[in-house]
């Protein structure tokens, strides 16, 4: 990488979240790298027939990119495949899709988080071989929301109460508050947060998804707490996830 007075940058690692026509022959692309964070790029000609980069600007194909500029769009100059890592199909893709969109609307441009950018390229590994697995693949997003989440700041206490600081027990049932935490399902009305089971809590604070109400309420729990981050954002991925499978 070097960094020149034209604030170029060369060969960083990196995927393509999304992109969308720009005027008629170009494209801007929202692309999450390791050492940038999410950087909004213009692929100039990029949608013409016998442009190298038409094929390349795709979802979950690994790339080294270079470009260039000051302001908030920066001109792409080059992407190169870099291969390695196979296509999710299926149910996964979708999976893969719903990822991107939550990198995308969680995580702010030009803020780098190099140390979500392993897990999340594991994700997509094991969404390619969970291909029609649904829960393999739902494993698989229960751990990468849980990364994002603490790589954002927002860890959750899992392991012990808000009120008093008790250990969570796994016989107990809790209402989870997303600016407090769990609260003992005894003292609060069901109003005051999502209810769920002190042992759903304990497993997935040792990511262990193998009990199914673990999981089950696992997907319920990240659901409440993304949807409380988000301010009111739609994700469209899982909105079609919820139409096709229970995820």
């Amino acid at each position: 990488m070097s960094v020149g007075r034209s604030h170029r940058i060369d060969h960083t690692a990196g995927f393509v979240l999304h992109s969308y026509p720009f005027r008629e022959t170009s494209l801007i692309i929202e692309s999450w790298t390791a050492e940038h964070g999410r950087v909004a790029l213009v692929a100039r000609g990029a949608r013409r027939p016998r442009s190298a980069l038409r094929g390349l600007l795709q979802p979950f194909t690994p790339l080294l990119l270079s470009w260039s500029g000051k302001q908030e769009l920066r001109t792409l100059h080059t992407a190169q495949w870099q291969g390695g890592l196979h296509q999710p199909q299926g149910i996964a893709l979708l999976c893969g899709f719903y990822i991107n969109e939550l990198v995308l609307k969680l995580l702010a441009r030009d803020d780098p988080h190099p140390g979500l950018f392993a897990p999340y390229q594991a994700a997509l590994h094991d969404l390619a071989h969970a291909a029609t697995d649904v829960t393999r693949c739902a494993i698989v997003l229960r751990r990468f929301e849980q990364q994002l989440l603490a790589e954002l700041g927002y860890a959750q206490p899992f392991t012990h109460e808000a009120e008093y600081g008790e250990v969570i027990q796994a016989e107990r049932s809790y209402h989870y508050q997303c600016d407090r935490g769990a609260l003992l399902a005894d003292d609060f009305t069901p109003t005051q947060g999502l209810r769920i089971l002190g042992k759903t809590l304990l497993d997935l604070a040792h990511n262990d998804y193998s009990d199914a109400i673990s999981l089950m309420q696992g997907k319920q729990l990240m659901r409440h707490i993304i949807n409380h981050h988000l301010n009111g954002q739609t994700l469209f991925a899982r909105e079609l996830l919820k139409d096709l499978q229970q995820l």
